[in-house]
């Protein structure tokens, strides 16, 4: 925590998120590292979100900390189911991957919010994946250096749609390649 105070906790985060993006990037790191890093850089600053989201800092954090541990736990579910072993554990792991997604939509909600909606587009992209065709949307913050965002909810969807920042027509993702990779 100590070394936090002395460069700034945002400074800290974003720079080992900005460090790994580079590393994967440059195929120096895979998806699944990069996954592995990015929860073991979260759970090593052992800093909870935000109750209150008053920066765009603060919300991204948010949003990367639930996105990162979806990720990471959904991982795990992936892992297990595999191997066709402890399939409670699959089913387990997979709960706690989806509800940390849920509250990676609630603090993208709150960061939209905070930002009054303004520069920001959305919009479905194409993908690889048949389960998610047609469902998995990205969320652009147009002021602001890879705030790139991605949700499946159809409450958050309906949210970005009544805002009139959502364009019905699908693209390909800003981040393509990592989206599409398999982990």
């Amino acid at each position: 925590m100590a070394q936090f105070k002395r460069r700034g906790l945002f400074e800290t985060f974003f720079q080992n998120r900005t460090s790994l993006i580079i590393q994967y990037t440059n195929g120096d790191i895979s998806k699944k590292e990069f996954l592995e890093y990015n929860f073991n850089f979260v759970q090593s600053m052992n800093i909870k979100p935000f109750s209150k989201i008053d920066s765009f800092e603060k919300g991204m954090y948010n949003y990367q900390y639930y996105n990162v541990l979806a990720k990471y736990y959904i991982m795990l579910s992936k892992d297990i189911k595999k191997f066709r072993k402890h399939d409670k554990y699959h089913i387990h792991y997979k709960n706690i991957g989806n509800e940390y997604y849920h509250l990676k939509d609630k603090a993208t909600l709150e960061l939209l919010r905070f930002l009054e909606f303004k520069n920001v587009e959305a919009y479905f992209i194409q993908v690889e994946s048949k389960y998610l065709q047609d469902k998995l949307y990205e969320i652009v913050l147009l002021d602001y250096k890879d705030a790139i965002f991605h949700s499946t909810s159809s409450w958050l969807l309906d949210i970005l749609k009544e805002e009139g920042v959502f364009i019905d027509e699908k693209k390909k993702s800003l981040i393509d390649e990592y989206i599409n990779e398999k982990y």
